[in-house]
């Protein structure tokens, strides 16, 4: 058993209304391509145009049903020397980045996650490789999240 699959280990999830706004955003591509399958429509020729928003609006419609699952995928969990970032279902990625080697935690907000109430949390450390950004988290837990890092990376660093 590897040290992250460790039962220990307590994964805490991002919120549920991020599944919203993805979904908003993908019904938002998908009204776009819908709109021009009804543009092409008209032109007056064997009929088959609209297939070009057609068939990537049924592409995008598609992808809202998977907005949940794909968010019950994300999730983080702090350890004693590191924290630790999952995602993906097909295709996983789990990245642990060590306190000390933090340089910045930055909070963003888009307007669709400020009406939402979340904020998304991002990493920076000297290698881009290690650089993450936890996506859908309330913005009380971004707050915390990044007073507790920067925090206890200062305290790495400083032990350097």
């Amino acid at each position: 058993m590897s040290a992250i699959d460790h039962p220990n280990i307590q994964w805490r999830r991002v919120s549920s209304k991020y599944a919203t706004l993805g979904a908003i955003n993908y019904a938002i591509t998908t009204l776009f391509f819908i709109a021009v399958a009804v543009g092409l429509s008209f032109i007056p020729d064997d009929g088959w145009w609209w297939l070009f928003g057609a068939i990537p609006a049924v592409i995008f419609a598609s992808q809202i049903f998977f907005v949940v699952i794909r968010t019950r995928a994300i999730g983080y969990a702090l350890r004693e020397d590191d924290i630790v970032y999952r995602q993906g279902i097909w295709w996983s990625r789990m990245v642990a980045v060590p306190y000390g080697r933090l340089q910045l935690v930055d909070i963003s907000r888009g307007p669709i996650e400020r009406m939402l109430g979340l904020a998304s949390l991002k990493m920076v450390t000297a290698a881009a490789s290690t650089g993450l950004a936890i996506p859908g988290l309330p913005l009380e837990e971004a707050n915390g999240l990044r007073d507790h890092l920067i925090r206890v990376a200062e305290t790495r660093r400083a032990g350097l």
